[in-house]
């Protein structure tokens, strides 16, 4: 038996198993055990893929979100193992990490509308008629809270009615408006931002990394809001606002921020309003 590499013991093991059962017992069999307290419960299980899958969270996002909202503690890196046993601890190609050339720090504002970043999103084309609409998102430097809304054009018209739509929902007073150097964003639009006792701040050419909140705040709408409207066409700009600012009451109120070190936006702003009275 030494000559074939098999010691008596395991020759004398399948030799009983062949004689017992027959041949098919010979076959290599699960090693899995029969009980496994310490195994993550299907529930949990099941909460962690519905989070991957509908909103594309990551492991240290659905880390904080469970334990934020379910009480479930679970480490990232036991979050990771459950996606690649999966087969989800990748995201669709087109979300893949991305290396920058350069890299810069973000400086969180110390207070609440200190400076309000706003930009425009150009939403893809609907087909048939052709039509586009333009999503117009301020974001709140220091708690991340955001306000958006749908337009049908995008001209400097639509960007002061946007501004007084955003300063009428906001809880707190803007100090500094941050734009782009974008049309929408001219001469009319900055006197109407100067005549309401508001600093306005134009980022340098060519710079979207100066408009960094707002736009990685597009990048999360791309991937957990219009994600979940793929083969949906909405051609009404009253029912697309409904459904935009449903996702905007989610980001705000519900949605854990990493950024934030696990809070929503509204729990920021609630710390940063108890800390300064």
């Amino acid at each position: 038996m030494s000559l074939f590499g098999l010691s008596r013991t395991a020759f004398y093991r399948w030799y009983r198993r062949y004689r017992d059962f027959g041949e098919e017992r010979l076959k290599d069999h699960s090693r899995r055990p029969l009980h496994s307290p310490k195994a993550t419960k299907i529930e949990v299980l099941a909460k962690i893929l519905y989070l991957r899958q509908t909103y594309h969270f990551g492991p240290s996002g659905i880390t904080m979100y469970l334990e934020h909202y379910h009480d479930i503690c679970i480490s990232s890196s036991g979050v990771f193992r459950i996606l690649r046993r999966l087969h989800l601890n990748r995201l669709p190609q087109n979300q893949r990490y991305k290396r920058h050339e350069t890299r810069w720090r973000r400086y969180e504002k110390p207070e609440p509308g200190h400076r309000i970043q706003v930009d425009v999103k150009f939403l893809e084309r609907i087909k048939g008629p052709a039509k586009r609409y333009y999503q117009h998102t301020a974001i709140d430097d220091c708690t991340r809270l955001r306000v958006m809304k749908i337009y049908e054009t995008i001209n400097q018209k639509t960007s002061i009615q946007f501004i007084d739509y955003v300063l009428s929902r906001l809880p707190f007073r803007g100090q500094v408006i941050q734009t782009d150097n974008g049309a929408e964003f001219g001469g009319q639009f900055l006197w109407h931002i100067l005549e309401k006792g508001i600093n306005h701040v134009y980022i340098k050419p060519r710079r979207p990394r100066l408009n960094g909140e707002v736009e990685r705040s597009h990048k999360i709408d791309d991937e957990e809001f219009y994600r979940m409207l793929e083969g949906v066409v909405i051609d009404d700009a009253e029912l697309f606002n409904e459904e935009l600012k449903e996702w905007e009451d989610f980001y705000n109120y519900n949605r854990p921020h990493g950024v934030l070190g696990g809070q929503t936006p509204y729990e920021r702003l609630r710390e940063k309003i108890r800390l300064s009275v």
